[in-house]
């Protein structure tokens, strides 16, 4: 059973042997919506695309985010969240940071973006990041473009369709960020350009059925491809 529409805080969605996902609840056998948003069953699994909200940092999170100041120690870094991250100078520099030597402005200047991963997190503090692991770091090519937090999972399509799509047909690595932030990088601007305004697109139509197929034809179209 698969089935998309628009569903409110509160309605009723299905009855029977489900799992709950995301922004679902259940009173029994009965499951309900807990925010408005995009209804997906996919194998026995009921959840809620939202079609707002804001980004909750969680431990291990993929993020994207800009340095808005730098202190002594550290960086802070906005990524999007009712909370401000810290990103360590121990961590930038492998636990080799001398502040003597080390200029924490030369290394990251406010303005300038990252791709992080979120290590530490408990509400009572600010969600603290590192930068050492694979695609991680600053970025230094390609641009950044915005999606709202709770559209990502129509970003990434069910089994990475949509993701995977956009990769081959708009010719570009795409980084995700949990917090709603997308890292494009293309072997032309044109290519990035092509990919972020498809990227819009989802952002506009991602509460609409048969979005994966229009987007494929908006990228060959606009390459002058048959589709």
């Amino acid at each position: 059973m698969n089935e998309r529409r628009i569903v409110l805080p509160g309605e009723f969605l299905v009855e029977g042997d489900y799992q709950a996902g995301l922004n679902v609840f259940r009173q029994g056998k009965r499951f309900y919506s807990s925010k408005i948003g995009l209804l997906s069953i996919d194998k026995k699994v009921v959840s809620v695309i939202a079609l707002h909200g804001v980004y909750e940092p969680k431990i291990g999170d993929l993020v994207i985010g800009k340095v808005i100041d730098v202190g002594t120690f550290s960086w802070t870094i906005d990524i999007r969240s009712p909370y401000t991250a810290i990103l360590n100078a121990s961590d930038y520099f492998k636990g080799r940071f001398n502040p003597l030597r080390n200029s924490l402005r030369d290394a990251l200047a406010p303005g300038d973006m990252i791709i992080a991963q979120i290590v530490e997190f408990d509400r009572t503090r600010n969600p603290v990041l590192t930068v050492q692991g694979h695609g991680l770091g600053k970025i230094t090519k390609g641009m950044v473009v915005e999606l709202t937090p709770s559209k990502i999972p129509r970003l990434i399509g069910r089994k990475g369709s949509m993701i995977n799509l956009l990769k081959k047909e708009g010719r570009c690595q795409i980084t995700i960020g949990k917090n709603g932030l997308i890292h494009i990088v293309g072997e032309t601007v044109k290519d990035e350009e092509l990919v972020a305004q498809a990227i819009e697109k989802i952002e506009r139509e991602a509460h609409t059925t048969g979005l994966t197929d229009r987007i494929m034809k908006f990228l060959r179209r606009s390459r002058g491809l048959d589709v």
